[in-house]
């Protein structure tokens, strides 16, 4: 094993924890909506916080540093693009505070409220589906981190590890959610959060002054002589390549190093040897965020606990400041990994990890294990088990939530609308638990049998497209335009998930089926060009058709919906509900969005978040317009980087500790909410009047 005795017992107190971090919600939850949505009790910090690592993962750590492990430095450039978007969803309340008045506990329900019954159970087919083949790779993924970081046997006393590891990693996750419903779930996932943001700070520094800046420069600055190499070596293998002249392969082989003299790991504007995860991938994803605010489901009973509409929007405006410490994770400890496998100095590390990785049956393996395998052999006594702590941590939060989010949606989205009268509580309970049971098998048996075969970020892609390429256009259309209809919506998230279906099954089509050209040549062409095409370019794709299709439809129609009712405005105002102000935020200051519910504090949050924005969207307009006219040097860019690392550094500290007072704070109050609060128990997502 590669785990010390004192790694394991931090392994071990951190487990202890975060089980007994549980116990503080025996007793508190009282209705299905406690169940559901923590009795709406949840404030900024702590939904934050909670939220933020439910949306991490251990799969999403693993994914990270394979993403980053190809891309570098330079993409991140173009993360700054988003930066104004960002700012604009979070402090506008985009999607997120009409959705949090509607008081609906879940999307299908408003879409019940808002278009009708039937498409509540149709979205809610189509969100579970999208929901449970999303979420199936993650246990897999999960323990084979498990497996090859920690070093554990192939079999425990002949069992299988692999699924062994998976049973245990999801019961646990299941005790988190049987315990308390989402009261449990997010206590457990707040305390979590803390931990992991933490460590991967410590994690930085750690690497920051292990590996030398120069070896960081050094490593990228060869990626394209190394490349060329490795695309010049393949080439001289293929046949075809054999058989021509002299002079036509000289011409090819220069042909391959004028195309990498124009790439870099580190200026952001020479990315061509980017595969998958280049300019389109971040444009498309920019797009996304946008037209997929609160489209994926995994997070909706986060949205749903807030207290108020007010403060959903406040821990949306907080996120990120909360995910300073993630991003400079994933900007950092990726390059360190390529740095250990491709710099001279570190040659002993990568003969070690290329050894395991050989050994492992697919490249889509190969490339998801390559970075927890360098950090098991660079990582000292203790923070190699805080590290594991952190996956382990990752993995729980992720599926209690995910468990959580998908076997409630089946209840309350597919089954509960086919019904005369609702549950009980007792029973509504019951039935929650058994559809979250039901999720858990059918992952594991998924994370068992499915063959994965493209990277992990591209899979989501594709498959959380089945629901979310379409379902923006719905959300969007149906919160803010009165003529958005039915019927559009029906087209809209078929289209959506109608395009990322066929992409999957395409992704399943055998590369020796599509090479022979003795039959169906010009269909198998055309099959080998979508199947080229990646998973991220398939959400694109249902982006745009359905967002076309809704609006194309809703002109036809002349239905004008009733916003007021759906939002619970004017005369339908609801008097239960907890606000600050008993109407949307006013423009006060158009220049800011702020109105009458903003404290003193909530107004100083803002100002920060708009200097903090439009600090670095400015460097990046300015930068971009540089180079676009100048050739800048990767010694600059070194510099740059190193630079933003820093400051990324300092700000990933004080975000720590301003969270962490913020976090507990919330949860002092929560607790005595949840502890002394009447529950109505007709908030349980049933739908009375769909006038």
């Amino acid at each position: 094993m590669n785990l010390s005795f004192i790694d394991w017992l931090i392994v071990m107190v951190v487990m202890g924890g975060m089980i007994y971090s549980v116990s503080f919600t025996k007793g508190l939850m009282k209705s299905v909506s406690d169940f559901l949505a923590a009795g709406r009790t949840a404030g900024r910090y702590v939904m934050s916080i909670s939220g933020g690592i439910a949306g991490l993962g251990a799969i999403t750590i693993v994914y990270h540093l394979e993403m980053g492990y190809v891309s570098g430095f330079a993409l991140s450039w173009w993360g700054f693009s988003s930066a104004l978007l960002i700012l604009f969803i979070t402090v506008s309340g985009w999607v997120i505070y009409r959705f949090r008045s509607t008081r609906c506990l879940t999307l299908p329900q408003f879409f019940e409220i808002r278009y009708s019954r039937r498409f509540r159970i149709f979205t809610g087919i189509i969100a579970f589906i999208s929901g449970i083949i999303n979420f199936g790779i993650f246990p897999a993924v999960g323990a084979r981190f498990f497996i090859y970081f920690c070093g554990l046997p192939e079999d425990i006393y002949g069992i299988s590890t692999f699924p062994l590891l998976m049973i245990i990693l999801l019961s646990i996750s299941l005790y988190f959610v049987y315990t308390g419903g989402q009261i449990a779930v997010i206590i457990a996932d707040f305390f979590q959060g803390v931990f992991v943001n933490i460590v991967f700070v410590v994690m930085v520094f750690f690497l920051f002054f292990s590996v030398g800046w120069n070896q960081v420069s050094e490593a990228l600055e060869q990626t394209p002589k190394n490349l060329a190499k490795e695309e010049i070596k393949k080439l001289e293998m293929e046949e075809s390549f054999l058989a021509l002249s002299s002079i036509e392969k000289d011409e090819k082989i220069q042909e391959i190093h004028i195309r990498y003299e124009n790439s870099s790991r580190i200026n952001p504007f020479k990315t061509s040897h980017v595969e998958d995860f280049n300019f389109w991938y971040f444009l498309i994803g920019i797009i996304g965020v946008m037209y997929g605010t609160m489209s994926w489901q995994g997070t909706q009973a986060y949205n749903a606990s807030a207290k108020s509409a007010h403060e959903a929007k406040m821990g949306g405006v907080l996120a990120g400041f909360r995910g300073l410490p993630q991003g400079l994770f994933f900007l950092f400890v990726p390059v360190v990994i390529y740095v250990f496998m491709n710099h001279p100095d570190y040659q002993s590390v990568a003969t070690s990890v290329n050894a395991t990785l050989d050994g492992l049956g697919t490249d889509t393996l190969r490339s998801q294990l390559r970075g927890p395998m360098v950090l098991s052999n660079v990582l000292p006594v203790g923070l190699m088990g805080a590290f594991v702590s952190v996956m382990f941590a990752a993995f729980v939060s992720t599926h209690d939530t995910y468990l959580h989010s998908w076997g409630s949606i089946f209840i309350q989205d597919v089954i509960m609308p086919f019904r005369k009268n609702p549950f009980d509580k007792e029973t509504h309970i019951k039935v929650l638990r058994y559809s979250i049971f039901g999720v858990a098998i059918f992952i594991f048996l998924f994370s068992l049998l499915f063959q994965q075969n493209q990277k992990i970020a591209l899979f989501f892609a594709i498959t959380g497209a089945i629901f979310a390429g379409g379902s923006g256009a719905v959300i969007i259309g149906g919160l803010y335009w009165n003529r958005g209809t039915t019927a559009a919506a029906w087209t809209a998230l078929s289209t959506g998930a109608i395009i990322a279906i066929s992409g999957i099954i395409i992704k399943q089509i055998s590369n020796d089926w599509l090479i022979d050209s003795s039959s169906l040549g010009g269909l198998k062409t055309i099959i080998l060009y979508l199947k080229n095409i990646n998973g991220q370019m398939y959400w694109g794709i249902g982006m745009g058709a359905s967002a076309l299709s809704y609006i194309s439809i809703s002109l036809l129609g002349d239905t004008h919906f009733n916003m007021d009712k759906l939002l619970n405005r004017g005369e339908y105002a609801n008097k239960n509900e907890l606000k600050i102000v008993e109407k949307e935020p006013e423009r006060g200051w158009k220049i800011f969005g702020m109105g009458k519910e903003f404290t003193p504090f909530d107004k100083f949050i803002y100002i920060v978040n708009y200097i903090w924005t439009f600090s670095w969207t400015l460097v990046f307009i300015v930068g971009t317009i540089y180079n676009l006219s100048n050739d800048v040097s990767n010694e600059a860019w070194m510099s740059f980087w190193k630079y933003y690392l820093v400051i990324q550094i300092g700000m990933a500290l004080i975000s720590i500790v301003w969270f962490t007072w913020g976090g507990f704070r919330d949860l002092k109050v929560m607790m005595v909410k949840l502890r002394s609060d009447e529950r109505d128990h007709s908030d349980d997502g049933w739908v009375t009047d769909n006038s």
